[in-house]
């Protein structure tokens, strides 16, 4: 069976780096004037000579996002189970070898912390965990799905990659999506950033969304940890990613994240920034290649930049965010993944977002009944 690997293989990353730096303006502007865009547009569009252009681009993708969204944000917030990790990612938190105090919730506290997220409001949760398969096992998460999903009309998944026939049983308890970032696509770079775990294992990782989709989960979640290596070769490959899924797995739904770095326990710095003007060009860019695909923005960007974005093609953003197993009910900011950056309430979020003439939509879909 082939796989998005046999694809990526045909693509040379320099090459590709090469290519987008070459853009020209005028590559720019046919690209934003073309009604069918290609990944060839892509480039141009995320390329170094777009920028002067990002007005045009800007106005495009709210007309886009309208047409398909309207005047929509929808609202969901991550549930972390787990803080151990058996992975060594030199840019996290919970990396293993650094020293935080590890938890992991008992159905009990998972029922707590739900009590908590739904008398807010939510029906979509995401579910994260550090990657340790030997302590939150698939029987674990089918545990916790099936005891929670009563409360949400949609339940994702950020953990660590599982095989086909796992997704299934996840899927028929409950589960209706999947987030698994590549973090970067540079395969000869990638064992820098991981250099022992499962998560080493390019490939492996990589094929994820492969499984996810065979499994028949309804949505699937991707995305580079933007930071690692160039972001504009790594967001190439991630648009490259999107549309070979779309191509193959038609029936599945799809989301873009553009994570950035953000501070954690442990000193690594970005090889690559990427900055708010520079993140307002890609969401863009995205949108312009992709008006189905669903663009969320987490709290790890500010609360001026997630207010500016809702005009400019996110369709889906976090709130009142904790990085911290059962920080809901009793903060513990020793067990935290990443700090947050944008710290409003729910409450304030559905202020912010109508302030902007917006509508937040706590449903969108039941996902299993």
């Amino acid at each position: 069976m082939t796989s998005f690997y046999d694809t990526l293989k045909t693509y040379d990353w320099d090459d590709v780096k090469q290519n987008i730096m070459d853009k020209s303006k005028n590559d720019a502007i046919a690209a934003i004037n073309n009604p069918h865009r290609t990944l060839d547009d892509f480039m141009a569009l995320i390329s170094p000579a777009a920028t002067p252009l990002l007005e045009d681009m800007a106005v495009e993708a709210n007309r886009l996002t309208l047409e398909r969204f309207g005047n929509t944000i929808q609202l969901y917030i991550p549930l972390y189970v787990s803080n151990y990790c058996t992975n060594f990612c030199v840019y996290c938190g919970f990396n293993h070898d650094n020293n935080i105090h590890r938890k992991m919730l008992t159905l009990e506290e998972v029922q707590a912390e739900t009590d908590v997220i739904t008398g807010w409001g939510f029906k979509h949760l995401l579910l994260v965990s550090g990657e340790a398969p030997a302590v939150t096992t698939v029987d674990y998460y089918e545990k916790v799905i099936r005891t929670i999903r009563d409360k949400f009309s949609q339940i994702a998944l950020e953990v660590q990659p599982l095989d086909t026939d796992d997704y299934a049983r996840l899927h028929e308890a409950g589960l209706s999506f999947v987030c698994v970032y590549q973090e970067t696509y540079n395969e000869q770079q990638y064992p820098k950033y991981h250099p022992k775990g499962r998560k080493a294992n390019y490939r492996y990782r990589l094929e994820t969304p492969d499984r996810v989709c065979t499994a028949g989960v309804q949505k699937m979640g991707i995305g580079a940890l933007l930071g690692l290596e160039d972001w504009r070769t790594d967001s190439f490959f991630t648009a490259l990613h999107l549309k070979y899924l779309e191509r193959t797995y038609w029936r599945s739904k799809y989301s873009i994240s553009l994570p950035r770095l953000r501070p954690h326990a442990g000193a690594f710095m970005p090889k690559d920034p990427i900055n708010d003007k520079q993140m307002v060009q890609l969401i863009c860019a995205y949108r312009l290649l992709d008006q189905q695909a669903e663009i969320s923005v987490s709290t790890r960007e500010s609360r001026e930049f997630r207010d500016h974005v809702m005009h400019l093609g996110a369709t889906s953003m976090s709130a009142g965010s904790s990085t911290e197993p059962g920080g809901y009910v009793v903060p513990h900011k020793e067990l935290e993944q990443f700090a947050i950056n944008d710290n409003r309430t729910p409450q304030e979020m559905v202020e912010a977002i109508k302030a902007q003439g917006y509508e937040p939509v706590w449903k969108d879909w039941d996902a299993w009944m």
